[in-house]
């Protein structure tokens, strides 16, 4: 299945040529934009953030992503146009990049905020690296010079957000202590800012929580695959204990490596080792695809945008990849706006109906042991839900419209939260 939606335009007419004699002067050059935009920067721990940020993992990457250093020049206008577009958050790690090209996204991510014309927006600029556990990295120290490593290549003297890049709780628990207190080290040293991790379940979430709160320091992020396809038991539950413990989820893949963007089919598969996971899940994907296709077009958005924005309504920090201009002014579009609840029923429901998920990252703990955290599986709850909704619901061609005035459907609303109790009202109405 095809789906082709032009990138809308609106959202970047205000920057167009012919506006700037409006605009207020900049404070300083050589910035295309006007540095204000149509959202706010929300608060993770002790940094101020936009609330969608870029992935860098495909700067470096070859096998996947097909990097090659002729596309370095293009990046950095990407990055550039990314800054002066007011975003400050820029996600990479110390493994992004293999063999000769080791560490080349943090390289390349400190060159070009080293480069960037405007001092006031790079002061902005928070880097969240993400450290490796590799096997050898069995002390403290050495996580600690690992995370010295990356300041050189980053150019900085602090970093914004430290993250243990995975647990090791799976194949080797006792490495686990000495990476916590790794993290422990590099807050009290001053070398980060804050300190998350990345790929933890619930249940190791909440002991390194607990552990670094004991050592007077606060965890500010936990980084997990979170999107339409990947919005199983255990990153839900990810998300609850992240709400209850004042931690900020951020979603990486929240376009599913690219399968939510519309642009592949199972007859046009990308290049590389991707185009086998695309073949065994594309197939599946029609309901999700056509329920992104039909609120993009309605909404004047592109497929990614609607799955990005998805991503926000639930309270998650978005990090999708990008390596050209268009990628980033198509993403940029995904700001400035909220799908609305009725919306976001209809795609987690189409979501369910999808016979393959993405597949979890291997190194992500489980959530096994955890007995009860509120709500059912997600795919379940939004059956029963949309289910529910439907008798108060028209479809035609594919596109759901309210029939009950709001004042009848809220009356719906608050019995299916009766019935359903913290189920419905921490999953489905979350805004």
């Amino acid at each position: 299945m095809a789906i082709s939606i032009s990138t809308p335009t609106a959202y970047f007419s205000c920057f167009n040529s012919s506006n700037q004699s409006s605009l207020p002067s900049l404070p300083f050059k050589p910035l295309k934009f006007p540095p204000f935009w149509p959202w706010q920067k929300v608060k993770m721990g002790p940094l101020t953030v936009s609330p969608m940020g870029f992935g860098t993992w495909a700067w470096g990457n070859q096998l996947l992503w097909g990097y090659q250093e002729s596309m370095d020049t293009d990046l950095q206008q990407t990055f550039n146009l990314a800054v002066e577009n007011g975003i400050n958050l820029f996600d990479t790690a110390d493994s992004y990049g293999t063999g000769r090209l080791n560490g080349q996204s943090e390289k390349l991510l400190g060159k070009f905020i080293q480069e960037f014309p405007g001092q006031q927006m790079r002061n902005d600029i928070v880097i969240a690296t993400k450290f490796a556990a590799y096997p050898w990295r069995l002390t403290p120290g050495l996580f600690v010079k690992a995370c010295k490593a990356s300041l050189e290549r980053l150019q900085v003297e602090q970093i914004g957000i430290g993250q243990l890049h995975w647990s090791t709780a799976n194949y080797a628990p006792p490495q686990e202590l000495a990476l916590w207190d790794g993290l422990v080290a590099m807050y009290e040293q001053g070398l980060v800012r804050a300190v998350g991790v990345s790929n933890y379940g619930p249940k190791q979430l909440i002991k390194i929580h607990d552990y670094l709160k004991a050592r007077g320091v606060p965890l500010c992020s936990a980084q997990v695959q979170f999107s339409l396809l990947s919005m199983g038991e255990d990153q839900m539950e990810i998300k609850k204990v992240c709400d209850s413990l004042g931690i900020r989820l951020i979603a990486y893949s929240p376009l599913g490596l690219g399968m939510l963007t519309g642009k592949y089919t199972s007859s046009r598969l990308p290049l590389g080792p991707r185009a086998f996971l695309f073949r065994q899940i594309l197939p599946g994907l029609e309901p999700l695809l056509n329920s992104l296709g039909e609120i993009a077009q309605r909404r004047g958005k592109t497929l990614s945008q609607v799955a990005i924005n998805w991503c926000i309504c639930k309270g998650a920090i978005p990090i999708p990849g990008i390596k050209t201009v268009k990628q980033a002014e198509e993403n940029l579009g995904a700001l400035g706006w909220r799908l609305s609840s009725d919306e976001l029923l209809q795609l987690e429901y189409a979501a369910s109906e999808s016979p393959q998920k993405m597949i979890q990252n291997i190194f992500q703990t489980s959530c096994l042991g955890i007995k009860d955290l509120g709500y059912a599986r997600a795919s379940n709850l939004n059956r029963q839900v949309y289910e529910i909704q439907l008798q108060y619901k028209c479809t035609s061609r594919g596109q759901i419209g309210l029939t009950e005035s709001p004042s009848t459907s809220s009356t719906h609303m608050l019995r299916i939260r009766e019935t359903e109790a913290e189920t419905f009202n921490a999953y489905a109405t979350e805004k």
